[in-house]
């Protein structure tokens, strides 16, 4: 009998699979804060083929999203397992001259997304991630869509706050691409146990992450605060601002069905 799944565990029925074939479709709303750091701390993060982008100057995002997630089999209407919540930054970069994103950090509250993430390039760790909702009832706990509405989001792991955020709603954004416009690029990296081996890992490239039916909507800007203290047995706080400039709410949705191997570092 064949086990199925497109990830471990596999099992005759493949129910069990924490990462179903794909397409998978997301939709989230998200916060996003610009904000420069050091540009020899993003130097430091880039694996080959990446440079830094010296028109950056050291400019990353951070970003916090409130996800749902279906599949081919109506995960939607099964919340416990496939919604969830995510923080991660981007720092800007070049690849053969292109403009592109990388992600050096991220974290997640579920396993399901884990195991998507670590298949796409995603270095994703488990995480606590929150962010003020929008509601439609009036109500001074809404923040709705408007000028002067504020939103925080925060990220910790083992119990110790990574990263906090603020921003305040100012002025809708009619050109979002003038914004937010670059790919993203991860490292997907699986090492081996076998004591011989351990130094060559079976799978180590560069990937960009592929975003069929990209759709961003009701994108606000205004002001925007960001901390990301050092916490002992993590590394992010390397990356923590020496500038923050706009703070972004929006909506966000797009489907995942391949991914662009840019280069197999195994193969070097």
């Amino acid at each position: 009998m064949t086990l199925k799944g497109f990830s471990v565990p596999l099992t005759p029925q493949g129910q069990s699979t924490l990462a179903t074939l794909p397409p998978w479709h997301y939709s989230s709303d998200c916060l996003a804060i610009e904000y420069w750091t050091d540009p020899r701390a993003i130097a430091a993060l880039l694996p080959p083929g990446l440079k830094p982008d010296e028109t950056s100057a050291g400019r990353a995002f951070f970003w916090f999203l409130d996800w749902q997630f279906t599949g081919s089999n109506d995960e939607l209407t099964d919340p416990a397992r496939y919604q969830y919540r995510e923080a991660f930054v981007l720092v800007e970069a070049t690849y053969d001259g292109r403009p592109v994103n990388y992600c050096p950090f991220i974290f997640v509250d579920n396993d399901a997304a884990i195991a998507r993430g670590w298949a796409q390039g995603f270095p994703k760790k488990l995480g606590r991630v929150y962010q003020t909702r929008s509601f439609s009832a009036p109500s001074p706990a809404a923040a709705p869509l408007a000028k002067g509405s504020r939103f925080g989001a925060s990220v910790a792991a083992h119990d110790e706050r990574l990263a906090t955020a603020r921003i305040q709603l100012e002025e809708q954004i009619a050109d979002p691409s003038r914004v937010f416009n670059r790919p993203t690029t991860m490292r997907r990296y699986f090492p081996q146990l076998a004591a011989d081996r351990q130094d060559r890992p079976p799978v180590d490239e560069l990937t960009m992450s592929l975003t069929d039916n990209l759709a961003i909507v009701d994108v606000w800007g205004g002001t925007a605060e960001l901390s990301i203290p050092e916490v002992r047995g993590e590394d992010l706080h390397q990356l923590a601002p020496v500038r923050v400039g706009r703070g972004y709410r929006l909506g966000m949705a797009y489907s995942v069905t391949d991914l662009q191997i840019l280069q197999n570092y195994a193969d070097i």
